[in-house]
């Protein structure tokens, strides 16, 4: 049987995906069913095909099931097949044994084969996939939201080990009654008479539930962290899917304060893999331990009363403490990842102006708080434990003074008093562990409300909504009365701009630093949305567009170019994996990177480092064009593209930047003059205002005669 966890070949899932998609005429494209998922070589595996069907408004499950086993009416189901490959199951006939289905190298046209032949190939893994039921807006609003919690709703899903794990523990709580009960008999009947076999009997009885329990415990172990690692790939996956389909508006002031708060679920997953977090199932035992003794001797109950009140309201009065340091802790880590994450990047800039003093200076005061309040809840935490291992103690001793009179007046046996005191101790170990419950829940309460902050952030493509589905672009970009700033308090960085570009046309926007220049490309690539106004795409309102369409047919070269840790190949193939060799290759004749190619040893394997810090600016530059061009894209967005370059570079990428918009359109950001003569229409902002805009001469000799001012 085929793992559900390897990779299909051939984009076989997607493809079966999206012939499903049409069946019941959900108007997706494969970009967006499989955009910001984590492919294996551009395609799904069966454990994350459910993640792009939920896109596609489909509820989907992976099962076990024969073929006859399948049941017609859930059809049309995907199929694994040997050799890695997939196939859509559209109709079974049970009684002339043949089969309907539909291959995804022969899109639409479907198969009929034999139930036999299709059996041999068929793993018996099959994938279910059925539309989601739909209310509309009439429905009340409790009633249609039906997504669950990010994190409880994982748990949710894992209720049946967590429902193993009860078990588990009731049967072990059940168990440990054994011991003390043959303790007692031991001292008060196998002794007394001298019943060998009684003790034999006995001791028998008692091994095989002290083996029972063994087994019993490792099972709940195994279950416990199951169940904890299932709910940390569920959620950890959650959180990079929310971080990269946040809005940017929305985005953190801080990268590393960010960071900080999405390692903070590590506390949460410590306390649910942790045992202690099993102590909320044993103690409903401590009622039944307790009874035990109060037949054993009524009084003997009330230590074990008091102790555990003292216990819970110590570690209740240390809560509140330790919830004011948690979040002082959690803002000061916070504080110390950004400087350690913002010296990281800027190394260079420190050691250049001579300011290792001050960051070392910021870093130390943050690092002193964080240990001090650290060492506080350390201490805090520490002193439950503590002054609960005491009570248990005392009530022990308590027990033990107390059953010494009573065995004195007559009223209790040796090896009652014995069993009482075991049972006393089985009693209060779950209390125990509770308190220690209570004092690592400061963290996990203080991270839970950082990230539920972070999961109610609006996301860029919010869930179960269908835009209008456009993977081919002509090139018709129109601006309408657009006015954009980044919130409320901020001046407008664009003012009611409006502007139409034709299909094809190339486009110079000129204007000082600071005039809104390069947030219309930004807005353009939907990075942000307009605060007022339109922004239309081939006559279609952008925010009516999948974002994972637009983007996959723009190449964009940013002003401030950041390139990934790996090879010069995987920086200009990032977008563009299975783009022909030839398309590369062309890309890096374009840009000039053939030559630094041939000249170094490792070629297009050579590594570009962090940041691509071991290349020089206009290297970097050159690799932000190849990776822009080598998907041969309608759209060019060009933020200063030559900003980085010598004089003969720049002519080489002129010429290529000429080749390659032919025939599509071009909106380029520059203060280069000699770029200019790529463009046939130039606009001209100012303060984010368009003060001219037209054909490219006229433009220019208005800008030349003084009736504009503006620079370029």
């Amino acid at each position: 049987m085929e793992s559900t966890s390897g990779k299909i070949e051939k984009e076989d899932l997607s493809n079966c995906l999206y012939v499903i998609c049409e069946h019941y005429n959900l108007d997706y494209s494969k970009d967006v069913l499989l955009s910001g998922l984590p492919l294996m070589d551009g395609d799904l595996t069966p454990s994350i095909f459910s993640r792009a069907a939920e896109r596609a408004g489909l509820n989907s499950k992976i099962a076990t099931r024969t073929l006859e086993q399948i049941n017609p009416s859930l059809l049309p189901a995907v199929l694994i097949l040997q050799n890695n490959t997939a196939c859509v199951l559209m109709s079974i006939d049970n009684e002339q044994q043949t089969v309907s289905v539909i291959y995804p190298d022969l899109p639409g046209a479907d198969v009929e084969e034999s139930l036999e032949v299709l059996s041999k190939r068929y793993t018996q893994q099959v994938i279910f996939a059925r539309p989601k039921h739909k209310f509309d807006e009439r429905t009340p609003k409790i009633k249609r939201n039906t997504t669950g919690h990010w994190f409880w709703g994982v748990i949710k899903e894992c209720r049946g080990l967590y429902r193993d794990v009860i078990i588990s523990a009731v049967v072990i709580n059940l168990f440990s009654v054994a011991m003390p009960l043959f303790v007692m008999n031991i001292y008060d009947r196998v002794v007394p008479n001298g019943a060998v076999e009684t003790l034999w009997m006995l001791a028998s009885g008692v091994a095989i539930v002290l083996l029972a329990d063994l087994v019993l415990k490792m099972v709940r172990n195994y279950y416990v962290e199951l169940a904890a690692s299932r709910i940390d790939v569920k959620v950890s996956s959650s959180l990079m899917e929310k971080i990269l389909n946040i809005r940017l508006l929305d985005r953190p002031p801080s990268s590393g304060a960010f960071a900080s708060g999405i390692q903070s679920f590590e506390s949460i997953r410590a306390l649910l893999s942790s045992l202690t977090l099993v102590s909320f199932v044993d103690l409903p035992f401590v009622l039944l331990f307790s009874v035990i003794i109060a037949i054993i001797s009524p009084v003997l109950v009330l230590p074990i009363i008091v102790g555990s009140l003292l216990i819970v309201g110590y570690a209740f009065s240390a809560q509140k403490k330790l919830h004011s340091l948690a979040n002082g802790a959690m803002q000061s880590g916070a504080l110390r990842n950004a400087i350690l994450v913002e010296s990281i990047d800027n190394i260079e800039e420190i050691k250049s102006f001579h300011a290792e003093s001050k960051v070392q200076v910021d870093w130390e005061k943050s690092t002193i708080f964080l240990a001090r309040t650290q060492s506080q809840i350390r201490f805090i935490s520490s002193s439950i434990s503590n002054v609960s291992q005491f009570i248990q103690q005392l009530v022990g001793i308590v027990i033990l003074i107390i059953g010494v009179y009573l065995i004195i007046e007559g009223e209790l046996t040796q090896g009652a008093l014995i069993a009482a005191y075991m049972l006393s101790s089985r009693a209060m170990n779950p209390i125990n562990l509770v308190a220690g419950v209570i004092a690592q829940y400061h963290n996990a309460a203080t991270s839970m409300e950082m990230l539920n902050t972070l999961m109610d952030q609006p996301l860029e493509r919010p869930v179960n909504t269908h835009k209008i589905k456009h993977a081919t672009f002509k090139g018709d970009i129109e601006f309408k009365n657009v006015t954009f700033r980044y919130d409320d308090d901020s001046k407008d960085v664009l003012s009611n701009v409006s502007f139409k570009i034709n299909a094809g046309d190339h486009v110079a926007i000129l204007g000082k630093n600071g005039s809104g220049k390069s947030t219309i490309q930004k807005l353009l690539l939907g990075l942000y949305t307009p605060t007022s106004g339109h922004i239309y795409i081939d006559g279609i309102e952008l925010q009516q567009l999948e974002l994972s369409e637009l983007r996959n047919n723009v190449g964009y070269v940013p002003q401030e170019i950041s390139l990934f840790f790996g090879s010069l190949r995987d920086n200009i193939m990032y977008l563009a994996k299975h783009a022909e060799p030839q398309a590369l290759t062309r890309a890096l004749e374009l840009s000039g990177l053939m030559s630094v190619v041939n000249n170094h040893p490792d070629g297009l394997d050579m590594q570009v480092g962090e940041h691509g810090h071991h290349l020089s600016g206009g290297q970097k530059q050159a690799v932000a064009i190849a990776r822009a061009i080598v998907a041969n894209p309608p759209f060019l967005l060009l933020d200063e593209p030559t900003s980085s370059l010598d004089h003969q570079a720049e002519d080489q990428v002129k010429s290529a930047l000429e080749s390659v918009s032919a025939g599509r359109t071009m909106l380029m950001v520059t203060h280069r003059v000699s770029l200019l003569s790529m463009v046939n229409q130039i606009i001209v902002l100012d303060a984010g205002k368009v003060v001219i805009k037209g054909e490219r001469n006229k433009v220019l000799e208005a800008l030349k005669s003084g009736n504009v001012r503006a620079t370029i």
